[in-house]
C-alpha cells in the first residue's frame, strides 16, 4: 500500500490531479526495481509519454530512499499507507463490494513465497490473492532471523 500511496502521489502530480483521485496498481516487491508500477492500469485512464514512464517508474520505485533523503517524511507516508489499508480492511469486513487494494502477500503460485498484488478484502479477509518475487524477500526474512 504504500508503494501505491506514492505511485498515486508521483502520477497526481504529472496529470494534474488530486493524488486521492488516481489509482495505480503496483505489484512485485517493496525495494527498488523489485516495486512494478502498473501505468498502463491507471485510473483515471490516461497515457503517458516514454519519457514520463521512465521519469514515474524510477522515482516510484525511488520514492522511499526520496523521503529518506530528506525530500519528504517516509513515517508519515508508512502511516497514511497504513490508514488507507485499515479503512480498506474494514469495509471488507464491513461486507462492502469490490474492496481491492494491492498488498504484499502470501504467494503460492510460483517458488517465490510472497508477492504485492491486487487482492479483495471482504468478511473473511483476504478473499482472493492475485499472485508472487524472491531476492527481498530472503533478505527481508534474514532480516528477521538476525
Amino acid at each position: 500500500m504504500l508503494d501505491v500511496v506514492r505511485a498515486n502521489t508521483f502520477v497526481a502530480e504529472v496529470l494534474g490531479l488530486d493524488p486521492r483521485e488516481v489509482d495505480v496498481p503496483v505489484v512485485g516487491g517493496h525495494a527498488g526495481v523489485t516495486i512494478l508500477p502498473l501505468l498502463s492500469q491507471v485510473k483515471p485512464t490516461c497515457s503517458f509519454t516514454q519519457k514520463e514512464i521512465d521519469y514515474l517508474t524510477d522515482r516510484i520505485q525511488n520514492g522511499g530512499t526520496e523521503a529518506k533523503a530528506g525530500a519528504g517524511s517516509a513515517t508519515l507516508s508508512m502511516a497514511y499507507a497504513a490508514v488507507k489499508f485499515a479503512d480498506a480492511c474494514l469495509r471488507g469486513l464491513r461486507g462492502d463490494a469490490g474492496v481491492v487494494e494491492c498488498a504484499f502477500v502470501a504467494s503460492h503460485v510460483t517458488e517465490l513465497p510472497f508477492f504485492a498484488s491486487k487482492v479483495r478484502l471482504g468478511r473473511v479477509g483476504l478473499e482472493k490473492a492475485k499472485k508472487e518475487l524472491a531476492a527481498s524477500i530472503q533478505k527481508g526474512v534474514s532480516f528477521v532471523r538476525k
